[in-house]
């Protein structure tokens, strides 16, 4: 089990989640955050620190952005598990879905 970022996080990445990730598995994307479902350890210290309620267990993802423990998996089939965000820096593509996205209401 793991959580997801879903589509609220898209043209946001606050961060603040990242800042709260015991284990760094939280990576970023052009547009969005993602969390590694192999390196999340499930303590759930990122959740309650999203200022607009992107992150999910993954058992809890709403109806509409279920296809995000998707987009969170698949993110990774490339990139493997480099065991820890922190020395990547932003990644410089997104999720096909996320890519896809027109941009979102209320970003710059």
């Amino acid at each position: 089990m793991t959580y997801v970022i879903a589509q609220p996080c898209v043209d946001v990445k606050d961060k603040a989640c990242v800042e709260e990730c015991p284990v760094d598995c939280i990576y970023e994307g052009k547009r969005s955050l993602y969390i590694h479902p192999d390196e999340c350890v499930d303590c759930g210290a990122c959740e309650p620190v999203c200022p607009v309620e992107a992150i999910y267990y993954e058992d809890d993802v709403p109806e509409q952005w279920s296809e995000y423990y998707k987009v969170n998996v698949e993110f990774f089939d490339v990139l493997g598990s480099p065991g820890g965000a922190a020395k990547l820096g932003e990644i410089d593509r997104d999720h096909p879905i996320v890519a896809a996205l027109p941009p979102q209401a209320g970003t710059a």
